[in-house]
């Protein structure tokens, strides 16, 4: 798949756990570790927004292009 999540990433960085950030943006612990194992065909704007505002981060440092070899 050509978009990566990088939640994992970010996560680290901030130093959060799953279940810490499920419960900030109120969705479910098994929703988010589709996210964050790169298993998600899409995500909702307000799901994206909520994540960037718990992690203080921006949409590019959760999601990348890598072009199919």
């Amino acid at each position: 798949m050509p978009i990566v999540v990088n939640l994992d990433v970010v996560m680290a960085k901030r130093k959060i756990s799953l279940s810490e950030l499920a419960s900030k943006i109120d969705i479910t612990l098994a929703n988010l570790s589709i996210l964050k194992n790169n298993k998600a065909k899409a995500i909702r704007f307000s799901t994206l927004e909520a994540l960037c505002k718990a992690l203080d981060c921006q949409p590019g440092e959760l999601l990348e292009y890598v072009e199919d070899e």
